[in-house]
């Protein structure tokens, strides 16, 4: 948008370029550095001229902004400052890469020109299409080139994560469906990627933006009773820490002790994921204990935090089994801190947060405060591991046998993924994903290992290699010189990395694997009654994202794919449904898949709609579409996580729906979970309620009662969400009952 700058405009810009120079200056202290921000700044404020953003206001406080982020919450230097304030420059203007490398040199114009690119590749609508057999996202395709920065110039990811950050403060601007592909791509790779490079208040930000635009009513309710419980208990909590500081202060430390409350998204996030009520969230306080490390001290950096926690818990009592040693036992991202959960006087529980001024600092600023530390000569024990998390991402980057959609995936994986903590027989720490057996340990520690394993020893006791392994065991691997990897190894392996060198170590076989593959499934196909021919083979290819026969028949015949739902596929593709509603009919015929999809109907504006069986909207739910090839438009609420993976892999399919009638009278199926104490009469007092006063029909009853307490679900018909609201307000102030939770009936 092109027009003429008013006197009041320079003026914005001028006094947010003052704000960003008070911060450089403090990370940049030298002339010549602060000489290249300025320059960097006339450069860009000059390209950028007249030209306004979507709000009105002159665009180049865009670029300001992601500039005060990159300092302010990252902590980069003035290269970084600079690339940020010309990060635009190239895409949006004439000004070419060339020209930004004989003004600024060739660091700051490879900078930009990386995240010229990484724009270039998130703007692009997606080309392909959809009735081919070689079936690509570009999208997925170019994270790739976005995640390689990582190892060519993690700075480049990190200043993206600020521009996303900024883009998604002022995403109120946005039309609708724009918005909702943003921050469904924001919570696929930039949220699990702030939070692997160990960014925590941009992991925050964006999280609780995510969830203002996807749960708006939820943000309000959980944000209205934070602020209302704040201002109860503000008083509890600073009577909590004098006593603390007071105890601190005799024993010598140099410290400052922070309030913090629970972040709306992470109290919505454990409500969905416990299934409980707010009132249950217990660890909605905590205090971060940060003090300065005394270097001259013969106790060691760590054991300075023990110090400070049997300070600690020599004033209140802790809670054992909620104690988090991350100073032992860093997470992947580097985090370094010791939690405990503290019993104040007036009886409600504080997490304390225990931490070093260099564990506080890279846990607030991530890889960059990581590296800083390294450069200025100060080493941990723990350094290592962000660095292996970096390596581990080349690994996967550059295999060439994983198609882009698969790498997506992969990463996606990778960066949420949790993680255990296990031990060599000698002691040595190693960390490994949830779930992994004996063998993806023995692959963790060499490949030849696991090449030549028979057996493990899991705590002395003897177990197979399929054994999974749990946090704080220790694990030895048994090896014979003569044993080699066995195919039927892929079915019960769970890391990228041990699955890699299987596959790897086939890779000789691989004509005779593909010819056993392909008799494989040419034997299935005709064993449902299909014919083997190439129609059936190209549906079988888009179904699982395959872009060659080969390539289906190698996985099929290593054991890595089994089309065990061919019959599904194969039928589906004759009814010609959109590609959306194939792909959730598949994630819901994988779960419990009690409820069935109900074909498509009309909405008000003439589109046929479907219901995601993945998450079941109803009316008053906060909802976005998919449209398919066909013109059937998928709808899911906003904060589900299948249509969050199809938001950010096929953005131009997203719509806003139109897709609900209230004139219809139409009922929709819900699931609400119950649980509390069990008493005489209780059932009967629900369903009364439900049948006689709110007139609903029950579809499902399924409550178990043991030792007194009661829990289970009940599926009703509403026809819209504040009925649903009202439903479960009423039921909750039933006596005896605890919580009242909904839940998606998949």
């Amino acid at each position: 948008m092109i027009s003429e700058f008013t006197q009041k405009d320079y003026e914005l810009i001028d006094s947010a370029y003052s704000l960003l120079k008070e911060s450089a200056k403090k990370r940049c202290p030298s002339q010549r550095e602060m000489g290249v921000i300025e320059k960097a700044f006339n450069f860009a404020n000059d390209a950028h001229r007249n030209v306004r953003r979507r709000s009105g206001e002159p665009y180049m406080l865009h670029p300001i902004a992601v500039a005060r982020i990159v300092v302010d919450d990252i902590s980069l230097g003035y290269k970084s400052i600079s690339a940020a304030l010309l990060h635009d420059v190239v895409e949006d203007t004439d000004y070419t890469v060339d020209d930004i490398r004989e003004a600024f040199g060739d660091k700051i114009a490879s900078l930009v020109d990386g995240l010229t690119k990484i724009k270039t590749v998130l703007d692009k609508e997606e080309k392909t299409r959809w009735g081919g057999y070689s079936e690509r996202s570009l999208q997925a395709e170019n994270f790739k080139r976005i995640l390689l920065t990582l190892n060519d110039d993690p700075r480049v990811v990190l200043i993206k994560l600020a521009d996303r950050l900024h883009n998604c403060r002022t995403i109120e601007f946005m039309p609708e469906h724009k918005r909702d592909k943003i921050l469904s791509e924001t919570m696929f790779i930039f949220i699990p990627l702030a939070h692997r490079l160990g960014l925590y208040g941009v992991k925050s930000e964006l999280e609780n933006i995510w969830l203002r635009y996807k749960e708006p009513d939820a943000y309000k309710e959980i944000q209205n009773k934070i602020s209302l419980n704040i201002s109860e208990r503000e008083k509890e909590i600073d009577e909590f820490v004098v006593p603390i500081e007071e105890a601190l202060t005799k024993a010598g430390f140099r410290f400052e002790i922070k309030k913090r409350v629970k972040t709306p998204f992470s109290v919505w996030h454990k409500m969905q994921t416990k299934q409980i009520p707010f009132e249950q969230v217990y660890d909605l306080y905590a205090i971060r204990i940060i003090f300065d490390e005394d270097r001259e001290s013969n106790e060691s950096e760590r054991d300075q935090c023990y110090h400070v926690f049997s300070i600690v818990t020599g004033i209140y009592r802790y809670m054992p089994e909620r104690l988090r040693d991350w100073v032992k036992h860093p997470k992947q991202n580097g985090y370094e801190a010791l939690h405990c959960t503290l019993l104040s006087k007036s009886g409600i529980w504080v997490e304390a947060q225990i931490r070093t001024r260099r564990m506080d600092d890279i846990a607030e600023k991530g890889i960059a405060a990581h590296w800083s530390y390294k450069k200025s000569g100060y080493l941990s024990e723990n350094d290592s591991e962000m660095d292996k998390w970096l390596a581990s991402i080349k690994d996967i980057l550059m295999n060439p046998d994983v198609n882009a959609l698969e790498l997506l995936d992969i990463i996606h994986n990778d960066l949420t993924t949790s993680e255990i903590i296990v031990f060599t027989p000698k002691g040595e720490q190693k960390t490994i994903q949830v779930g992994a057996t004996v063998l993806d340990f023995a692959y963790l520690i060499h490949t030849e290992i696991g090449n030549k394993a028979i057996a493990g020893k899991v705590n002395q006791k003897l177990v197979p290699l399929s054994h999974v392994i749990k946090t704080g065991d220790q694990v030895e691997v048994i090896t014979a010189e003569n044993e080699t990897p066995k195919r039927e190894w892929l079915s019960f392996l769970v890391t990228r990395r041990a699955i890699s060198a299987v596959v790897d170590y086939f890779k000789d076989q691989r004509e005779s694997t593909v010819g056993s593959g392909k008799e494989i499934l040419r034997s299935k196909v005709e064993s449902i009654g299909f014919k083997a021919d190439e129609k059936n083979l190209k549906t079988i290819m888009k179904a699982y994202k395959l872009n060659s026969s080969e390539e289906l028949f190698y996985k099929v015949g290593l054991g890595l794919l089994k089309p065990d739902n061919l019959s599904d596929i194969l039928k589906k593709e004759a009814h010609k449904p959109s590609i959306f509603s194939k792909i959730l009919r598949r994630d819901s015929n994988s779960s419990s898949g009690t409820a069935q999809t109900q074909g498509p109907e009309k909405g008000p504006d003439g589109v046929s709609y479907q219901i995601a069986p993945c998450c079941r909207p109803i009316p008053g739910d906060a909802v976005i579409g998919f449209k398919g090839e066909d013109g059937v438009v998928t709808v899911h609420k906003k904060s589900c996580p299948v249509a969050e993976g199809i938001a950010s892999t096929r953005g131009e399919s997203v719509v806003v729906p139109n897709w609900y009638d209230s004139a219809s009278g139409r009922a929709f199926p819900v699931r609400i979970f119950l649980r509390g104490i069990d008493r005489v009469g209780q059932l009967n007092e629900i369903t009364g309620y439900l049948s006689l006063v709110m007139g609903l029909n029950i579809r499902t009853l399924n409550l178990t009662s043991r030792d007194g307490i009661f829990e289970g679900y009940m599926d009703i018909s509403v026809t819209d969400k504040s009925i649903l609201e009202k439903l479960m307000k009423r039921l909750s102030e039933i006596a005896g009952i605890e919580s009242v939770t909904r839940k998606d009936l998949s």
